[in-house]
Formats: structure tokens, C-alpha cells, sequence
């Protein structure tokens, strides 16, 4: 029986971390801001709403999106380039707070490359590879999409 224990304390252990990591992951959560909250395509921000927060609205869920946690934490999604607002109400439907979203382009690795009237995205980190980006060439976002698609299948196996 004396394995038991180990296991039991490992266990506790292993509960007390997670414990930990969503307190550290709730304190970390930046408060939302009544100017603007800035995220980039395809990345994520993670905001606290204000206490007795009840309704969350986003203007334009085709540029940004959020995802309720617990505690009052949101995981707010960059989706397409633009602005937008999101508008927190309590239970009565009185606004709490209300902040504009700006969806920006990635700055660090995004690379253009103009062909005539037609984008090519590369993301370069180092080396460059085709990084598909809204406004790219239609042929471009397509093949480079497909290309994506196909991969990502023979990687998980699903046919």
C-alpha cells in the first residue's frame, strides 16, 4: 500500500498546479479598457469584463469574436482586419463598460510581395514560407490554402 500515497500526492500535486495556472491565468487577464483594445488576425487577448457583467456584445463578430470563461475572463479573437466595439451591460441591461476593437495585421515576420495588381503573404521566420493573408490574390489564398488543407490531413491521418 505504501504506493498509494505517492500517487495520492502526486495527484494533489498535479490538482494544485492547474489550481494555480487558472488563478495566474484570471489575475493576468488585462482589465477592459474603455479606449481601444488592439489584437492581431488570428491571435487572441485574454481581458477581464467588468464585475456583475451579465451580456457581452461584439459590434461585428465577422472581425472580432470572444469566447466566455469563467470569473469573468473573455478570450477576445482577432478574426479579420477593421474595427469594431464590444459593449459589456449588467443583469438590468445598463452599460458597464464599452471599448473599441481594432484587428490589426501581424508587423514582426508578414512579408508582401506585390506582383502587379496581385498580394503574395510570406511569413519569414527566418526563411520564408507562403503565410496566406486576407487581401492576398485569389488564385494565391486559394492554392496556398489548399496546399495548407492537404497537409494538415496527411499529418492527422484523416482522409
Amino acid at each position: 500500500m505504501p504506493c498509494l500515497r505517492p500517487t495520492r500526492n502526486v495527484a494533489r500535486s498535479a490538482g494544485s498546479a492547474m489550481l494555480a495556472m487558472l488563478i495566474a491565468v484570471s489575475a493576468s487577464a488585462e482589465p477592459l479598457p474603455q479606449g481601444t483594445v488592439s489584437v492581431q488576425v488570428d491571435n487572441a487577448k485574454v481581458i477581464r469584463l467588468p464585475e456583475k457583467t451579465q451580456t457581452v456584445v461584439v459590434g461585428n463578430p465577422m472581425i472580432a469574436d470572444i469566447t466566455l470563461q469563467k470569473n469573468g475572463v473573455v478570450v477576445l479573437t482577432g478574426k479579420s482586419f477593421g474595427s469594431t466595439n464590444l459593449i459589456a451591460l449588467d443583469g438590468k441591461g445598463a452599460m458597464l463598460a464599452e471599448s473599441t476593437i481594432s484587428v490589426q495585421a501581424p508587423q514582426a515576420s508578414i512579408i508582401t510581395v506585390q506582383r502587379g495588381l496581385d498580394r503574395e503573404s510570406y511569413s519569414c521566420t527566418p526563411n520564408c514560407q507562403p503565410s496566406v493573408q486576407l487581401g492576398d490574390a485569389t488564385k494565391y489564398f486559394t492554392e496556398t490554402s489548399q496546399q495548407a488543407e492537404q497537409r494538415r490531413t496527411m499529418a492527422t491521418g484523416n482522409r
